[in-house]
């Protein structure tokens, strides 16, 4: 019996997209992952609400946006992941001569397109982030100099039972790629502030940041983005070659030759290759300069069966 049969009359009247063991491998750039035992897509905010105000509160809730930096285990997610449908949640709206609302769902590119129309600077580098404005919220994302504390006004989520909250930039406790809002709740969009600027000087930045992308970065590999953070101090790519770790290989799995602090499906990795390359990484790493590298891919559910991989701490 799957965990949608279990729950069977409490699910009455939710409109959105509800599938058991749903193939997790399909919804992340990496492509690996077993399946979760149920997958929502809620129709709206109040669809949303309603599904979690009655859904048992034993039952894990994991939230995924597009899936550009998770690596999902070979042994599938427990319980409920909920991913925000780009119809319920993917759109903007400019509020004022300088904000702009966004929906959770919403790509980052489209956010900063979106200011780009309305003549809004700040936004130039969510142009080179691959994912959603939930992920963004939820990490602090940032790239080329810019983070997302430094645009966000205020950020509108749900709690485990459908409670609205919103909360402001203080009370999100931003640093670097984190934030301390609490874990169980579901961001549903912000309210973004930039600056007036010229649209061919956005227009200008946003190609340096295509550029760079383009000419440092497998982007074309089915990766995760950055594997690690940066540590203070120095870059993570850095103490990855140092530690001669450009390049290597564990099954499928491979850090990148272009770019050594991403990770790579070569073609046929799984969630164990990945994460066992991960963490042969950072026990090298840690072995060549004393550094002990940050995860910053979210690396999600259950180990298969006699294929734990033990963490380098």
């Amino acid at each position: 019996m799957t965990l949608l049969d279990r729950l069977g009359e409490r699910l009455s009247g939710i409109r959105g997209r509800l599938t058991p063991d749903a193939a997790m491998a399909k919804l992340t750039w990496f492509q690996v992952g077993g399946p979760a035992d149920l997958f929502f897509q809620p129709a709206d905010e109040e669809d949303l609400a309603l599904f979690l105000e009655r859904l048992p509160e034993e039952i894990p809730v994991l939230t995924v946006g597009v899936g550009s930096n998770l690596l999902v285990r070979d042994g599938g997610i427990e319980g409920v992941v909920i991913r925000l449908s780009a119809k319920g949640f993917g759109s903007t709206e400019q509020l004022s001569d300088n904000r702009l609302r966004a929906g959770a769902a919403l790509p980052d590119k489209r956010l900063a397109a979106a200011a780009l129309d309305a003549g809004i600077g700040g936004f130039h580098f969510y142009h080179g982030i691959p994912g959603a404005i939930g992920g963004a919220l939820r990490m602090n994302a940032g790239a080329n100099g810019t983070e997302t504390v430094e645009r966000v006004v205020e950020v509108h989520a749900l709690d485990r039972k459908g409670g609205r909250h919103v909360l402001s930039n203080a009370e999100m406790g931003y640093s670097y790629r984190h934030s301390e809002a609490p874990a169980e709740l579901i961001f549903t969009g912000a309210v973004f502030e930039g600056y007036p600027a010229e649209r061919e000087a956005i227009r200008a930045k946003m190609g340096e940041v295509q550029h760079h992308r383009e000419t440092v970065q497998p982007i074309r590999e089915k990766t995760g983005g950055s594997t690690f953070k940066n540590p203070a101090g120095t870059s993570a790519w850095k103490e990855i070659d140092k530690a001669g770790c450009r390049g290597m290989t564990i099954g499928g799995a491979q850090m990148s030759e272009m770019h050594c602090n991403f990770m790579i499906n070569t073609g046929d990795a799984t969630g164990f290759d990945l994460e066992s390359l991960g963490e042969t990484v950072r026990r090298r790493v840690n072995a060549s300069s004393g550094i002990l590298l940050d995860w910053e891919i979210k690396r999600l559910g259950r180990f298969a069966a006699g294929r734990i991989v033990e963490s380098a701490v």
